[in-house]
């Protein structure tokens, strides 16, 4: 490649980012070059981008290290690879590929045991400056210690930003153990929650509740599959939940709305002995009762974080058509109008997926 300057969004401190041109990563031999095609933005981006506590304080340290590239759910073309990593991974310049979200160190007690997502170092792309750098920018570099996956070159971008979402969606439902009379409340039905519920399809639970605050979302996630879809706003939801299974509760609660209110009402809805996940992130300490969880419902507590192992099966529902994500894209925008999207992602009006174009 003969250009040596890499537009990019470059995070300095909260509400401070900037589009600048950036040096063009050197790639070496166990590293990849991507051309970025599609970017997303996370609720998690959100949440760094304005400032929450647990990005830029911690605890126990700063979860990020300025100045950054922010972005870790992205799709590519392949423009420059190390022999090493061609070997490693099976891909050559061209091919369309990912890394998954996470950098692994693979020197710590989780990575050596094969459970690479609780990486003592716990960095993932998008946050940490210099060493993993995002996908808000023209291009990006996959560091040795990578985890890479070819995708299908007829894939389009738009649906192939969504793996990293899909991967997450399905890891937190593998984490419920959903069985086939199960009453299964998802709440919070954003990119994430939409792709959890259709995979909680597949599992054939008895019924499926979705929800949610907005109407927009909700009759989303009644077209991709949910039985019920209850907007918290204005009908109480958890009356309602009762109502639909006798009185006890659901079977399974997923958390992926990231707010507290979701979590007070999940241990007010699931049943005793129910199996409640916990997927959303918070900009906030969150509390619960912890007398509901053990003397009143003796309750399974499970959290999900990341997608492990789920990206092969991920791009073979998108490629598939098993899972959709044409309802869940709804905008994007090139990557000069980042702080536009930025806000559009944050009103939520009439929005759910918004995707950067470089």
């Amino acid at each position: 490649m003969t250009k040596e300057k890499n537009l990019a969004v470059v995070a300095y401190a909260p509400e401070d980012y900037k589009l600048e041109e950036v040096a063009l990563p050197k790639v070496g031999e166990e590293e990849v070059l991507l051309k970025v095609k599609a970017a997303g933005i996370c609720a998690s981006d959100i949440k760094c981008y304005h400032g929450a506590k647990r990005y830029w304080q911690g605890p126990p340290a700063p979860y990020v290290k300025a100045p950054f590239i922010p972005g870790h759910e992205f799709i590519g073309e392949v423009v420059e690879v190390g022999s090493s990593a061609a070997k490693k991974w099976g891909i050559k310049v061209g091919d369309k590929a990912i890394a998954e979200q996470i950098l692994p160190c693979w020197e710590c007690r989780y990575c050596k045991s094969g459970k690479y997502w609780m990486c003592e170092r716990n960095y993932v792309f998008g946050f940490h400056g210099g060493i993993d750098d995002g996908a808000w920018a023209e291009y990006m570099k996959f560091p040795p210690g990578s985890i890479i996956h070819k995708v299908p070159k007829d894939l389009p971008d738009k649906w192939g930003a969504m793996i990293e979402p899909l991967s997450c969606a399905i890891h937190a439902v593998e984490r419920a153990d959903i069985e086939f009379s199960d009453t299964v409340v998802i709440s919070g039905t954003g990119s994430i929650g939409l792709c959890m519920l259709q995979v909680a399809k597949l599992k054939s639970p008895q019924k499926i509740i979705a929800l949610d605050t907005k109407d927009d979302r909700l009759k989303i996630a009644k077209d991709l599959g949910a039985d019920v879809a209850i907007n918290v706003t204005r009908e109480d939801a958890v009356k309602a939940v009762l109502d639909l299974t006798e009185g006890y509760g659901c079977d399974v609660y997923i958390e992926a709305a990231g707010h507290p209110n979701s979590v007070k009402q999940g241990l007010q809805m699931i049943r005793k002995l129910g199996r409640y996940v916990e997927f959303g992130v918070f900009a906030e300490e969150t509390c619960l009762d912890w007398s509901v969880v053990g003397d009143q419902k003796e309750l399974d507590i499970r959290g999900s974080h990341l997608g492990p192992y789920c990206y092969p099966l991920a791009i073979d529902y998108l490629y598939k058509g098993i899972i959709k994500v044409d309802k869940i894209v709804t905008h994007t925008f090139p990557l000069k109008e980042f702080e536009k999207a930025l806000q559009l992602a944050l009103k939520g009006d009439n929005s759910i997926k918004i995707l950067l174009i470089p």
